[in-house]
C-alpha cells in the first residue's frame, strides 16, 4: 500500500534542522581568510552543512585536510561556534568573534 506525505510537513521540519552562516558571520571568516591568503599561508576554503552544524573549513593547500575548521551549531536559543585543528578543539565561544580569537595573529615588527 502506498503512504501519502505532506511536502510541507516533510520541509518545514528538515528545514528547522538546518543552520547557516548569516552575512555578518560570513564577513568575519573571510576578513581573517582573506588576510591570511594575502600573507600566503592559507590557500583554499569551504562551506559545509551537515544538518544542524555548518562548517567553514580553511585549507593550506587545496589537496590537504582541513587546517582549521569553524563550526556553528545550534545551542537553545542562540548558536554556540568551535574552532577546530583536526579533532582537537581549540577555542569554543557564544560568538563568532570570540572563537575566532584564537585564529588571529598577532601584528610583529621585521
Amino acid at each position: 500500500m502506498t503512504e501519502m506525505f505532506r511536502l510541507s510537513d516533510y520541509r518545514k521540519k528538515k528545514y528547522r534542522q538546518r543552520i547557516f552562516f548569516d552575512r555578518r558571520e560570513l564577513r568575519q571568516l573571510m576578513d581573517l581568510y582573506s588576510r591570511r591568503v594575502a600573507m600566503g599561508e592559507w590557500k583554499d576554503y569551504a562551506i559545509d552543512q551537515y544538518g544542524p552544524i555548518c562548517v567553514f573549513s580553511i585549507f593550506r593547500h587545496s589537496f590537504d585536510q582541513p587546517l582549521f575548521a569553524v563550526a556553528k551549531r545550534a545551542a537553545g536559543k542562540g548558536c554556540d561556534y568551535a574552532v577546530y585543528s583536526g579533532r582537537q578543539q581549540l577555542k569554543r565561544g557564544r560568538s563568532m568573534a570570540e572563537a575566532l580569537a584564537v585564529l588571529e595573529k598577532q601584528i610583529r615588527l621585521v
